[in-house]
Parts: C-alpha cells; sequence; structure tokens
C-alpha cells in the first residue's frame, strides 16, 4: 500500500462523527525528527543484535580446540554447531508471531534471558551433545531477538531514516562479530575455548534496562486499546506536537483492530505472495554463506597454510568490512532504493568468496582484501535484507514477516556448517569449498530480481 501526501499529525477541528481529534500514527512517526527516543530503541536493540553477532563467531572460533578435545570429526562438528541453528529457525517462526500478537517488548526482554542462561551453561557442558542441547535453547532466544528488533526498529524510524537506522542497529550484529574475534584472540589461548561461551551470558545486565526504557511497538498498544500510552510515543517522538490521549488513531494500513486472521496469512495477501517466496530463497542462501563461512573460515585458512591466530584475524577483517559496508550501504539505501543496493551486495559477495577460494595460498594481502570484500559483503547483504523485509510487509505482520524470512534462512544457516563439514570431511581442493558458498549469492541476487514490491515507491 503507498503513503499518501503525509497529513499533520493532528487536524483540524474533529467532525460530528469523530469528535475526537484524529492523529495519524504512521505520518507522525514517518515525519519525526530524529530524538532521544529513536536512539534508545536502535542502541537497545542494537545491543540484543549484538549478541547474535557475537554467538555466530564464538562457535567457529572454539572449533579447533573443541575437536580436539572432544575428539570429533569436523562433520560431526558441523552438526553440533547446526543445533543452535534449528533453535533459531524455530525461534524466529514462534517468537515473530507471538510478538504481533502480544507484543515485541516481552517477547524480545524473554527471548535475551533464555539466550543467556543457556550460552553460559556451555560452561558446564561435560560433552558434544550435552553442548548441543545447550545451544538448541539458547538457540530458540537468539533467533526469537532477531526479527522483532528489526520489526521495533523500522517501526520508530523516520521515513527518511529507515534504511539508515536498521543498518545502524544491524551493525551491532557486526560488532558482535568483532568483539568475539577479539575475544577468541585473546581467551582462547590462555582460559580456553569455554570462556567464549561464558562472555555470552553478559545480556543478562541489558534486561533491567530494557524492562525501563525500551518501548513497545505503537501499533501493538493501539491493537489493544491503550491509547494514552500512544499518545505518550508521540509526544516523545515529536515534543512540539500536543497528543491528547482520547484521540482518535489511524494508521496507513486502515483503523488498528484486534488481528481475526494469522498474521501468516497476510505475507501471500495483496500482491506480496511471489515477494515472499522469493525473499526465503535469498535468505536461505545468504545465510546458507554466513554461517558455513563463519564456522569454517579458520579452519579453512589453517588448511590453507595459515597459524591459528592469523586465521582468527580473518574472521575479525571480516566483521570490520561487514560494519563498513553497511553503513555505508544503508545511506545509498535511503536515497537509491534497497533492492538495488541489496542485488549489487548479493553478487559482490558471490564474486569475492570465489576469488577467495582462488587466493587463498596466496599473497596475504589479497587474501584480506578478499575476505573483507567477500565475507563483508555477505554480511552487510544480510542486514540489507533484513531492512528490506522489515519494510515490505505491513505493521501487523512485520514481525511475523522477518521472521518467517529469517526461519527459512535458518534452514540454509543450518546446511552451511554441515555442509562445510562435509566438505572438509571428504577433502575437496580449497576452491571447491568457497565456491560451494559463493553460488548462493548468485541465486540470491536473482531471487531478490524477481520481488516486486506491494508498497510501490517505498523500497526500490
Amino acid at each position: 500500500m503507498t503513503h499518501e501526501a503525509s497529513p499533520p499529525a493532528r487536524s483540524g477541528p474533529p467532525d460530528q462523527t469523530h469528535p475526537e481529534p484524529l492523529v495519524d500514527v504512521t505520518a507522525t512517526i514517518d515525519n519525526a525528527p530524529f530524538g532521544r527516543l529513536h536512539l534508545v530503541v536502535v542502541l537497545l536493540c542494537g545491543l540484543t543484535i549484538l549478541f547474535d553477532g557475537y554467538d555466530l563467531t564464538i562457535y567457529g572460533a572454539a572449533l579447533p580446540r573443541m575437536i580436539e578435545e572432544f575428539q570429533i570429526s569436523p562433520a560431526v562438528a558441523g552438526t553440533i554447531g547446526s543445533s543452535a541453528l534449528v533453535g533459531m529457525m524455530i525461534g524466529a517462526i514462534a517468537c515473530g508471531m507471538l510478538a504481533d500478537r502480544h507484543g515485541r517488548k516481552p517477547v524480545i526482554i524473554a527471548c535475551v534471558v533464555v539466550y543467556s542462561v543457556f550460552t553460559g551453561a556451555v560452561l558446564f557442558a561435560g560433552g558434544p551433545w550435552e553442548l548441543a542441547a545447550y545451544r538448541f535453547i539458547a538457540g530458540l532466544g537468539i533467533g526469537g531477538v532477531m526479527p522483532n528488533a528489526v520489526a521495533l526498529v523500522a517501526e520508530f524510524a523516520p521515513r527518511r531514516l529507515r534504511n539508515v537506522l536498521v543498518s545502524v542497529m544491524f551493525s551491532g550484529y557486526m560488532v558482535g562479530g568483532i568483539i568475539a574475534s577479539l575475544a577468541a584472540i585473546g581467551l582462547v589461548p590462555a582460559f580456553g575455548w569455554r570462556s567464549l561461551f561464558l562472555v555470552g551470558a553478559l545480556p543478562l545486565l541489558l534486561v533491567p534496562l530494557m524492562v525501563r526504557y525500551l518501548p513497545e511497538s505503537p501499533v501493538h498498544l493501539l491493537r489493544a486499546g491503550d491509547r494514552p500510552a500512544v499518545a505518550r510515543l508521540l509526544c516523545r517522538l515529536v515534543p512540539s506536537q500536543a497528543v491528547e490521549p482520547d484521540s482518535r488513531f489511524v494508521v496507513a494500513q486502515g483503523p488498528p483492530t484486534k488481528q481475526s486472521a494469522s498474521p501468516l496469512s497476510s505475507l501471500f495477501r495483496d500482491g506480496r505472495a511471489t515477494g515472499t517466496v522469493m525473499l526465503w530463497v535469498a535468505f536461505f542462501m545468504v545465510l546458507l554463506m554466513i554461517y558455513g563461512l563463519s564456522t569454517w573460515l579458520p579452519q579453512l585458512m589453517i588448511k590453507a597454510g595459515y597459524p591459528l591466530g592469523t586465521s582468527l584475524s580473518f574472521l575479525l577483517t571480516l566483521y570490520v568490512a561487514g560494519t563498513a559496508i553497511t553503513w555505508v550501504g544503508g545511506y545509498v539505501a535511503d536515497r537509491f532504493g534497497a533492492r538495488r543496493v541489496l542485488v549489487t551486495a548479493y553478487l559482490v559477495a558471490a564474486v569475492f568468496v570465489a576469488v577467495l577460494g582462488v587466493v587463498g595460498d596466496g599473497s596475504i594481502l589479497v587474501v584480506y582484501a578478499a575476505v573483507a570484500l567477500g565475507g563483508g559483503a555477505t554480511f552487510a547483504a544480510q542486514i540489507f535484507a533484513n531492512a528490506y523485509a522489515a519494510q515490505f510487509y505491513p505493521d501487523d505482520a512485520r514481525s511475523t514477516g522477518v521472521g518467517w524470512a529469517l526461519g527459512v534462512g535458518r534452514i540454509g544457516a543450518i546446511l552451511g556448517p554441515t555442509l562445510g563439514g562435509v566438505l572438509l570431511t571428504v577433502q575437496v581442493p580449497l576452491p571447491v569449498n568457497f565456491l560451494a558458498f559463493a553460488v548462493p549469492g548468485l541465486i540470491a541476487a536473482l531471487a531478490l530480481v524477481a520481488v516486486r514490491s506491494p508498497q510501490k515507491g517505498r523500497l526500490g
């Protein structure tokens, strides 16, 4: 649905049919100046996403020492790594739908608690399958956080800054990877691989801050009938405008009502069916790339002849480059269209991941450049995809839409570590390992080319 020319947040004298003053919530949010509430939402959601990036990296960083301790094959280690991803898949789908019905804030907080407790529990794992069980439960939590954090930031972001703010929030994912890479370099040699998972329990410290400061989705508050809370939120977003608690609120998709149909069905209505399927394909392919590379990049570079410390530094390079590409790409997407930037990122990722297989045993500077461009573009592409999906769906199905895209994508994430483990076990040539993770980027680009937005003009 298109956005019409934005009316003022509060109209003129009320008519006799609707005596309450009229407030267009969508227009108010779309045109709000960037302020403190935006900063709070982006910061708190970014910190929760940070630990998703941290979690993604620590398993790959811990893998070489974990294989030694448990005496398991790479194929078994890949399967154990996938256990967390199964949990993430279930968590993304289930918690996305839960949040669209019951609110984003309580679901985000519950997910952070589950993730933190069971990531810290890895410290006490007595064997590989006990570790897999803890990782599965932690995955439920971290999988449930992502679609709701993306949806909440997208709902509060002014229209002109939507891609930028979602990208900045999601750069917490990259920061988490950077922290994990540095932690692995410093902690693993001194304290062992389990110390990385103990650090993963720290998000518990965020819970009191989230309870106190994280706002609820205005659309959910409207559906729940809490008009005073909506009025307070809009006054915080635009302090210069007075919004009365007894105002009549409207949103772009129509009057907010209690949902009578499943949010899942809305993913295939109003011209969204093809786009939904193509988004699922793109998410599947790129999450396969991300989790396959993150899990096995250190081991692949060890195979290419680099020592463990240098191999871990490639992960650090990947995340630093991904952060830079994400920030620049978010700015460009708000000006030239999100889809153009997203397709370009997919293609760059595919080309340079394939190149990495050819230059993996060559000049170290060339290898760093290939890791930065290929790996960095892969991670940035997934961040752009989350921002794109959050704007593709209407407010009352946003978490469901992003959650299902991530949930289907997690199937690719599950296959990524397993695929890498199998390829290493059968000892294929190094270029074949990287080519297996490059081709999905090309498929993702083709899938996005086929997407036609039902909200023409918003996505590009």
